[in-house]
């Protein structure tokens, strides 16, 4: 009777993240030479979670601001900001159909806050819009860091 870890098994920290939920997928991507399991964990998006533009931080936070005292009114902000330019991370998409998926989030957070489901979800949509936000702002400072070496 074997209980140690089977190749491809997940262990340590990295394990709680690959198993929280159905949005991480764990792929195992080199052994060391210690025998160990080297594990990478990517988070998997569904369309309408891809859909939230990478906006300036001031305009994120006022997003937040707004879906949490008006549920769903920073998801339809968010989505104009896709019209004037904000990139997401669904390139291979028409802007107008970014627009419209952006538009139908705010639509059920808007019809389901009724139940508290929707307003729940418009905070941690807003926090998520932050979220982005802060990621963009390192991505383009390491990005002008490089450029100056």
């Amino acid at each position: 009777m074997d209980h140690g870890l089977k190749e491809g098994d997940a262990a340590g920290p990295t394990a709680g993240g690959a198993a929280r939920g159905n949005n991480a997928a764990a792929t195992t991507a080199a052994a060391s030479s210690s025998g160990g399991v080297v594990v990478q964990v990517r988070e998997k998006k569904g369309p309408l979670r891809a859909a939230i533009p990478y906006m300036p931080f001031p305009v994120a936070v006022l997003c937040l601001f707004l879906n949490t005292f008006v549920p769903g009114l920073g998801t339809f902000v968010s989505a104009f900001t896709v019209l004037c330019g904000a990139r997401t991370d669904l390139p291979d998409r028409h802007i107008c159909c970014v627009f419209w998926l952006n538009i139908a989030a705010a639509l059920i957070q808007i019809l389901t806050a009724i139940v508290m489901v929707g307003w729940i979800m418009s905070i941690f949509w807003g926090m998520d819009m932050v979220i982005l936000a802060i990621s963009q702002a390192e991505r383009r400072c390491r990005s002008a860091e490089s450029d100056l070496h």
